[in-house]
C-alpha cells in the first residue's frame, strides 16, 4: 500500500520497527530459576501443565521436510495452556544420529535441534531437555559403552557406563557440545536460552548391578558438577522414574511390585547441583493385572509420598515428569484414559494448592497427526482427541489461575 504523505509513511515505519522488535523478544524471557522449594520466573510463582513429545529433532532432521509437525504439536499445545515440553537431546549412533560417534555430530541434525528450540520459544513453550539415555532407544549408554569396546576398552555390562573414565569423558564432552551450541536460528547459545527450561542428565537411569544406588550417585555427583560448571543459568534435574533405595528404608514400601532399579529418590536428589526432583509413573505397566481402583490408588500413594519427600527431605521442587495410560490395556477406553488424567490433575492440582513443592505434570506423550509408526499406545493427537484435549485443557487454566493467585 503506498504511502499518502510523508507523516503517515513514517508512522507506518514506525509501526513496522515496533513489530519486528517485539518479534525479537522471546515470548519465553527470564530463566525459572528456584527459590523456597518452588520454581519461580522472574521473582513469581511458576506452575506449569505440559507434555512429553521425546521425537521431536528426530522428526525435524527427516529428509521428508517434516518439521511442520513440530510447529504443528507446538500450536495445538500452546492453544490447551501447555506451556513445558520434555523432549531429547540426544541421539546416539544409528540412523540419523546427532552424535554419529564419540565428539562427531551430524550438523543436518544439530540444526533440527535448533529448529525445535526455536519452535518452542515461538509459541511460549519451555523445554526440559534429556542429555541422554538408560535404554538402546536411540543409542543411550549402551552405545557410549560399544564406542569404548571398539576403542579397544574392556568393559564387561553396559553399567559401566556410570563408572568407566573414558565412557564418562564420552559424556562429559557430549554435555559440554550441546551446551555450548550455538542455535542456528535465533543466534543464541544453548546455555543462555531462556527457552530451556532446564537439563535433564539421563531419561531413567538404572543400575542393575548395584541397586543401594550409590553407583548412580557417584556418577550424578560428577556429571551435575560438570554440567555447572558449564552453565548455571539453567536448571538441572537427573531424570528419574522415583524408585526408592537405601537410604530411608521403610519408603521402600512405595515402590511397585518391590522395584530396585539401582537408585535412590532421596540421597540422588539431596546432590546439591541438582535443583529439581522428577518421578514418573506407569501404574499399568508397573502393576500389570491390577485394576483401575488399584492402580489409580498406587498412583496417589506414589505422588504423596515423593511430595511429602520433596518439601520435607529434599527441599527441592518436584515434577511429575512423565505419566500416561496405554490404549493397549485390556479394556482401555478414551473416558477410561481421561478419567485416569483428570485423577493426576487433580492430584497435582491439590497437592500446588496445599502450598506443595510440586511444580506441575508432563502427560506422555503428545504426537502429531500422521505418526502412527511412532504410536507406542499412549499418544495424544490433541486435534483428533477432543475430549482428552478438555481434560488436559481444563488442567492447564487450573494451573494458570492458581499461579496468579499465588503472586
Amino acid at each position: 500500500m503506498a504511502c499518502k504523505g510523508k507523516i503517515s509513511c513514517m508512522w507506518g515505519m514506525f509501526l513496522l520497527m515496533v513489530l519486528v522488535c517485539e518479534a525479537r523478544v522471546p515470548v519465553t524471557s527470564g530463566f525459572i530459576q528456584t527459590r523456597d522449594s518452588h520454581f519461580v520466573l522472574n521473582g513469581s510463582p511458576f506452575l506449569f501443565n505440559g507434555f512429553n513429545s521425546y521425537w521431536m529433532m528426530y522428526i525435524a532432521a527427516e529428509p521428508s521436510e517434516q518439521r511442520y509437525k513440530v510447529s504443528n504439536v507446538f500450536r495445538a499445545a500452546s492453544a490447551s495452556g501447555l506451556n513445558v515440553c520434555r523432549t531429547w537431546a540426544f541421539s546416539d549412533g544409528g540412523y540419523q544420529a546427532l552424535q554419529t560417534s564419540p565428539g562427531v555430530y551430524d550438523e543436518h541434525v544439530f540444526q533440527a535441534l535448533d529448529f525445535v528450540i526455536s519452535e518452542a520459544g515461538k509459541y511460549g513453550v519451555r523445554l526440559i531437555l534429556a542429555l541422554s539415555n538408560n535404554y538402546q532407544d536411540f543409542g543411550g549408554r549402551a552405545q557410549y559403552v560399544k564406542w569404548a569396546r571398539s576403542a579397544g576398552i574392556p568393559i564387561n555390562s553396559d553399567d559401566e557406563f556410570y563408572t568407566n573414565a573414558v565412557v564418562k569423558v564420552y559424556y562429559k564432552n557430549h554435555v559440554k557440545k550441546v551446551l555450548t551450541r550455538i542455535n542456528t536460528v535465533t543466534g543464541i547459545a544453548y546455555k543462555d536460552d531462556t527457552t530451556i527450561m532446564a537439563w535433564e542428565l539421563m531419561n531413567e537411569p538404572r543400575c542393575q548391578v548395584d541397586s543401594s544406588g550409590k553407583t548412580i550417585n557417584g556418577w550424578v555427583q560428577e556429571m551435575a558438577s560438570h554440567v555447572k560448571s558449564i552453565d548455571n543459568k539453567h536448571l538441572l534435574g537427573i531424570g528419574m522414574e522415583g524408585f526408592y533405595g537405601d537410604s530411608i528404608q521403610d519408603r521402600k514400601q512405595y515402590n511397585p511390585g518391590g522395584y530396585q532399579v539401582g537408585t535412590d529418590f532421596i540421597s540422588n536428589h539431596l546432590i546439591k547441583e541438582i535443583d529439581f526432583a522428577t518421578i514418573h509413573a506407569y501404574p499399568d505397566a508397573w502393576l500389570p493385572g491390577q485394576n483401575d481402583y488399584a492402580q489409580a490408588t498406587f498412583m496417589q500413594r506414589w505422588l504423596t509420598s515423593h511430595w511429602t519427600d520433596s518439601r520435607t527431605v529434599l527441599k527441592k521442587p518436584l515434577i511429575f515428569a512423565e505419566f500416561g495410560k496405554s490404549n493397549k490395556d485390556s479394556g482401555y477406553s478414551i473416558s477410561a484414559r481421561d478419567s485416569f488424567l483428570n485423577t493426576v490433575y487433580t492430584n497435582i492440582y491439590n497437592l500446588a494448592r496445599n502450598g506443595g513443592t510440586i511444580g506441575g505434570g508432563l502427560v506422555w506423550q503428545i504426537m502429531a497427526e500422521g505418526m502412527e509408526s511412532y504410536n507406542d499406545g499412549y499418544e495424544i493427537v490433541l486435534s483428533q482427541n477432543a475430549s482428552t484435549t478438555s481434560v488436559i485443557a481444563q488442567q492447564s487454566s487450573k494451573m494458570k489461575a492458581l499461579e496468579h493467585s499465588l503472586k
